[in-house]
């Protein structure tokens, strides 16, 4: 299997500090104040040279850096956790793409230039709503004057390529509600759209108040419609969805995500973190203090898996068939050593029977039905695997 032997190309760095917790969040993320900011950026830095040293880097094509909200940092830690990246994984690709997650209201113009100094080339916003009613009710504490302003300062630190995150099915909403948001959104011609349906997570307020009924949320219908109304809104403002809740002009995909939806390997640090590296997975301790104590003691892992043959195999039609290009028999050979069909031939014509996945010239995509079926689609593939030899 290739993963077992892969180096990663693509690095993510967990940063677990926000202003609040939003309503509709389970992330492992703990709010800032009276945090040990600089002993986590030390831990977080004997995670990285542990790392380098068991699993040196080769060339890295993506970094992404995400939480919480990374965008807390002051300036100059900002500037000290970079520079601590660029030490240990900065054997960048001359194209290499450097997201880092940002919430409005935490961007100034400071704090982007030291992010833009470091080499972080590309910035996504959490930006949810253009509805300030909306975004106080999710728990939001920004509004929309703030993202304007973060956006102008982004820009004027000399920031191009940028990305926000949108919600929908969210309390209250309508399609009306957002319609709206969609105009305001794409009104900025930004590069690159994730707009997510919102998931009902345990452990976190939004469960509490769903749990006792006192969660409005919009019926399925409505729901529907209104993924179908963003699909044909982004389509006709030239934003290919190359995935089912993501969006961009062209040659602007997010190609730190594609890594997952392609099952690349990739590094994982940080507390909580999830990594794949060389057939394993791991995620990390969770905790910030015990996260730092066991950088200390060497071992920030929670826990490893081996991942079998079958169990990755699942994993490639799962996360590949995300992406509306679907899965190409041409990858899976490449990366398993054996015909596509071969193993999961039977679920593949059940699907196709079904009208929920299509045949294309290279391999199986989501057919529009499969699109708004994703989950069950995905579902099919566990335990599917037929005629699996090591």
């Amino acid at each position: 299997m290739k993963q077992r032997t892969q180096t990663p190309a693509a690095v993510y760095l967990h940063i677990p500090f926000c202003t609040n917790k939003c309503h509709y969040c389970d992330f492992n993320s703990y709010i800032l104040k009276g945090q040990p900011v600089m002993d986590y950026l030390d831990a977080l830095e004997r995670e990285m040279e542990r790392t380098a040293s068991e699993v040196p880097p080769g060339e890295i094509e993506t970094i992404f850096v995400g939480g919480g909200t990374p965008t807390v940092l002051t300036p100059e830690q900002m500037e000290s956790f970079l520079r601590r990246v660029r030490a240990y994984f900065g054997n960048w690709t001359a194209n290499i793409e450097f997201t880092m997650e940002a919430n409005p209201g935490t961007t100034d113009l400071e704090k982007l230039q030291a992010m833009k100094e470091g080499g972080v080339n590309r910035i996504s916003f959490g930006v949810q709503s253009f509805d300030n009613v909306l975004l106080e009710r999710i728990g939001r504490i920004h509004n929309t004057d703030d993202v304007y302003r973060s956006l102008e300062n982004a820009r004027q630190a000399g920031f191009t390529n940028m990305s926000i995150d949108l919600m929908f099915g969210l309390p209250g909403q309508t399609i009306e509600i957002m319609e709206a948001t969609l105009k305001e959104a794409l009104a900025l011609d930004l590069r690159h759209y994730s707009i997510y349906s919102l998931k009902v997570e345990e452990n976190t307020l939004f469960h509490a108040l769903y749990e006792r009924g006192d969660l409005p949320l919009p019926e399925e219908e409505e729901e529907v419609g209104m993924f179908l109304h963003i699909m044909k809104r982004l389509n006709e403002a030239g934003y290919g969805q190359y995935e089912i809740s993501n969006f961009a002009k062209p040659g602007y995909e997010s190609r730190h995500n594609s890594m997952y939806w392609r099952n690349q390997p990739y590094y994982g640090l940080g507390a909580g973190a999830h990594g794949y590296v060389h057939g394993r997975r791991h995620v990390n301790i969770k905790g910030v203090q015990p996260y730092i104590e066991g950088t200390r003691k060497g071992q920030p892992l929670l826990d490893v898996q081996e991942v079998s043959l079958t169990e990755a195999m699942e994993d490639f039609m799962m996360v590949g068939l995300r992406l509306l290009r679907g899965v190409r028999r041409a990858d899976f050979a490449g990366q398993f050593d054996r015909p596509l069909e071969t193993v999961f031939g039977t679920a593949i014509r059940s699907l196709v029977h079904k009208g929920l996945l299509e045949e294309t010239a290279e391999g199986y995509r989501l057919s529009a039905q499969g699109l708004l079926l994703g989950n069950d689609v995905f579902g099919h593939f566990l335990g599917a695997a037929e005629a699996v030899e090591a």
